[in-house]
């Protein structure tokens, strides 16, 4: 039987389809930073015409992929974020919408925590990919992988509406995703998987990983023959990513002094309802 995340990490869980500043509330990590970063990034997305919304209705996620599937603008959505193959819940999980003025979602983003306290990503990788269709080989020959233990973070599940891209949003909503995470859950690791053609290109540095793993292997996978790189960071790097990116990419919109938020030692500062309209939005059902 695995480890009880609940029992171990209890956490305050938001109403379902919130404002994603409104469903912040910060329990862990450097609370000015986290609650600093999150605000500030829900304003770049709305510059650019998005409205993120913090959600686990991972049926509508599902639902929202095979929309786009059949278009052919996104692939088949993993087993760990499907709700017919693996078991999410509030507690372990959520995604982030993005909806343009007219209530349509064109991006969307979904983090998954674990708890593998005995553990390595080793032991895990089939389970957390497959679910619980965990049947199929899978090989792992990343060395970092025998590192990822304790609480973990599998980010994943981005996609963009194919005219929005090239605007630098897929480097700004995985961290608002993962800050969100840091602030509810005292986490060790943050993993994505991302193909090597997007590591060759730089794309997938611009998620907010330094480091890769080679390789992680499923033959034979609904996907094909999949190999993917580990990207991966302990929860140190995450923020100082963080302070980076409001430095340089977030900087004229926050005014403020990254280094001194990063050195905050402040780990239960609460943050509630700290919408970057000082409005309390609600929860909406649009999807």
């Amino acid at each position: 039987m695995s480890p009880d995340l609940t029992r171990n990490y209890p956490n305050i869980i938001p109403d379902n389809n919130l404002r994603l500043p409104d469903a912040l509330t910060i329990v862990h990590g450097p609370a000015p930073l986290l609650a600093r970063f999150v605000l500030e990034g829900d304003k770049a997305a709305r510059s650019r015409g998005i409205t993120l919304r913090l959600r686990h209705d991972f049926e509508e996620l599902v639902y929202l992929n095979r929309q786009h599937v059949g278009d052919g603008s996104w692939f088949r959505l993993v087993n760990s974020f499907n709700p017919e193959y693996t078991d999410l819940s509030p507690e372990n999980s959520y995604w982030m919408s993005g909806e343009d003025d007219s209530g349509d979602i064109v991006v969307s983003w979904a983090g998954r925590v674990y708890y593998w306290p005995d553990s390595t990503l080793v032991t895990e990788a089939r389970k957390m990919f497959y679910g619980r269709e965990d049947e199929r080989p899978c090989v792992v020959t990343a060395p970092a992988a025998a590192a990822i233990t304790g609480l973990v973070l599998f980010a994943g599940s981005s996609w963009i509406r194919p005219d929005l891209r090239g605007r630098h949003i897929s480097q700004l909503i995985p961290r608002i995703g993962k800050a969100y995470a840091m602030a509810r859950w005292p986490l060790d690791w943050v993993i994505a998987y991302v193909s090597r053609i997007l590591v060759d290109k730089g794309v997938g540095a611009g998620f907010g990983y330094r480091n890769f793993s080679y390789s992680i292997f499923y033959p034979a996978s609904p996907w094909g023959d999949l190999e993917v790189a580990l990207g991966y960071a302990p929860a140190a790097e995450v923020y100082e990513d963080f302070a980076n990116f409001l430095s340089s990419e977030l900087s004229s919109a926050t005014g403020a002094n990254t280094g001194e938020l990063l050195s905050s030692s402040s780990l239960d500062s609460i943050v509630t309802k700290t919408s970057s309209e000082g409005v309390f939005h609600g929860s909406s059902n649009r999807s």
